[in-house]
C-alpha cells in the first residue's frame, strides 16, 4: 500500500547559520532507515563541520551553488548539476557565493547524526 507523506519534518541543522531541512523520508519524518531524502535550503555564508559520513550521499542542486570541499579539493556545483560523495570520504559543504541555495539530498542508508561522524 503507498505511502502518502504530507508534509515533511523541519530538522535542526549543524553549521555556523541556521539551514532549513525538510525532512520527507527518513528516520525522523517517516521512520525510514533504508534511505533519507530532504530539501536543504541554506543561505550566503553557510558553512558545516566537515564529516565522513557512513552512507553514500546523492545531492541535486536545484538553485544556487554549493560548495563541497573533500581532502583534495573544492567543488562548485551549480543549480542543475549533481554530486555523489561516497561513504567514508571527508566532505565539507557550504555556501560562499551570493544568495541561497536549494537542493536535495538523498542518504543511503538513512542520515542519521550517529553515523554522520561530524568534527568540531
Amino acid at each position: 500500500m503507498p505511502i502518502i507523506i504530507k508534509s515533511p519534518t523541519i530538522i535542526e541543522s549543524a553549521g555556523n547559520k541556521p539551514k532549513i531541512i525538510e525532512e520527507y523520508f527518513g528516520r525522523v519524518n517517516s521512520k525510514t532507515e533504508a534511505i533519507s531524502i530532504a530539501k536543504m535550503t541554506s543561505h550566503q555564508g553557510w558553512v558545516e563541520p566537515g564529516q565522513r559520513p557512513e552512507f553514500d550521499e546523492y545531492t541535486i542542486v536545484l538553485k544556487g551553488i554549493l560548495q563541497v570541499k573533500t581532502e583534495k579539493e573544492i567543488i562548485d556545483v551549480k543549480a542543475g548539476s549533481a554530486i555523489l560523495t561516497k561513504k567514508g570520504e571527508w566532505i565539507q559543504y557550504s555556501t560562499p557565493y551570493d544568495g541561497s541555495v536549494e537542493y536535495i539530498a538523498v542518504c543511503l542508508p538513512a542520515f542519521s547524526l550517529e553515523t554522520v561522524n561530524r568534527g568540531e
